[in-house]
């Protein structure tokens, strides 16, 4: 694909205070692209240079290899449009009038809109699924709906290349799928090239052909979602521990935050946590955020559970995928809650394959040593071996085991019990 707009050595400042620095990369037509980084990392002084509203002090922005900011202004807007991140309108222009008003680019100097003005926004109203809203005042639809209008506004102009700047702020999950569905149609099917700044690393991973991390005014990486959203560059840029892993549906990297709880609790003696098939992962990500020595009981390689306690270096009994739990593995999970001072069951579900975990958890109690459980859904409803999982699960909680119900209520036990 041609590439549309080259970024070459850009220096912006604001007044004496230097934002980016020898930023250098090129957007090819017809892609997607989205620009992470954290706050303060430079993403808007970016999108505000391609769009000309910070001119470069240094380098050159090259739209169709020519300097932007040698362009007339109006040639630039009908082959560039911007979405700014606040769309709020506070004039009551109907929904039509508010698409018409991107025709101008396309007007003479007191020209009035023609019937190939009002039939491109109607296009691009019905491209947004607004036409329905034409007639309505823009102060008066929801959110949602008025960025598909502004949209509409910025497909009126009929650009090739359209800059968003947070397109999914303030807008409820539900309209953040429905506006980035509705620019990845008009990507792929009107060769649309978009560039968008984005704080949500999931939706960029989901939505973008490539993405550009930035860090501290400079160009940290760049590439495909894969090679960009890794657990060593995000800890690197965010300084936040993660777990990446392929998205079931799309195969694209998918983040999970491994939280880290400001409470403190005490460091003394390992905690075993017996979870598995992605259960775990929160619990932990949670303690071993605080410092705490963590083990895991028996996993499955390959697993959300096993992946996280992989990536946090804690100690696992370990079991190949598919097979029922092993005599080693059964030992290796009663070796490690012997030597831990507290027991963790967390909400996974039991088959006849990892009954075993039920058993090493008992020994747990005949060694009086405390085992909590989080309960977030009815034995009954996780038992798939007939019965006996719930009769070992309930002995579990006759003989002592206490009973709850987040991580939070798990914090403020584990707090009491170990001094």
């Amino acid at each position: 694909m041609p590439v549309v707009l080259k970024i070459d050595e850009i220096e912006c400042s604001y007044g004496a205070v230097k934002v980016l620095t020898g930023l250098t990369f090129s957007i090819d037509g017809g892609s997607f692209t989205g620009i992470i980084g954290p706050n303060g990392s430079g993403k808007s002084t970016l999108l505000k240079s391609l769009s000309r509203v910070l001119k470069p002090v240094k380098g050159a922005v090259l739209l169709d290899e020519e300097d932007l900011y040698s362009l007339d202004t109006r040639e630039v807007a009908k082959r560039m449009a911007v979405v700014p991140q606040e769309t709020a309108v506070n004039f009551s222009f109907t929904v039509k009038e508010v698409v018409i008003m991107g025709r101008s680019p396309h007007l003479g100097l007191f020209q009035s809109e023609g019937k190939k003005d009002f039939e491109m926004a109607r296009q691009a109203m019905e491209l947004t699924n607004t036409y329905h809203l034409a007639d309505r005042l823009i102060t008066a639809i929801s959110g949602g709906e008025r960025q598909r209008v502004i949209i509409a506004k910025a497909l009126a102009q009929e650009p090739k290349i359209i800059l968003l700047d947070e397109p999914t702020s303030h807008l409820d999950i539900n309209h953040q799928i429905e506006i980035l569905s509705l620019l990845k149609r008009l990507n792929r099917e009107n060769n649309l090239t978009i560039i968008a700044v984005f704080h949500d690393l999931n939706l960029a991973s989901q939505y973008c052909d490539s993405l550009v991390l930035m860090k501290s005014g400079s160009i940290f990486t760049l590439g495909e979602p894969e090679e960009v959203l890794t657990t060593d560059n995000i800890k690197e840029v965010y300084g936040a521990s993660v777990l990446v892993r392929k998205h079931p549906v799309t195969g694209r990297p998918s983040i999970i935050l491994l939280s880290q709880d400001s409470q403190s609790i005490s460091k003394k003696g390992r905690v075993h946590v017996v979870c598995g098939g992605g259960a775990g992962a929160g619990v932990l990500g949670l303690l071993s955020g605080q410092g705490d020595d963590v083990s895991a009981r028996v996993l499955n390689s390959g697993d959300v559970d096993w992946e996280t306690a992989r990536f946090l270096g804690i100690k696992v009994a370990e079991e190949t995928p598919f097979l029922p739990i092993s005599e080693r593995s059964h030992n290796e999970n009663i070796k490690l809650i012997n030597d831990a001072e507290a027991c963790i069951l967390v909400n996974i579900p039991f088959g006849r394959g990892n009954l075993k975990n039920l058993e090493a958890v008992s020994l747990a109690l005949e060694q009086s040593k405390p085992v909590m459980i989080i309960e977030e859904q009815d034995i009954e409803e996780r038992d798939f071996t007939g019965g006996k999982a719930a009769l070992l699960y309930n002995r579990l909680k006759e003989k002592g085991a206490v009973v709850l119900r987040d991580k939070t209520a798990l914090l403020d036990k584990l707090q009491k019990i170990l001094p």
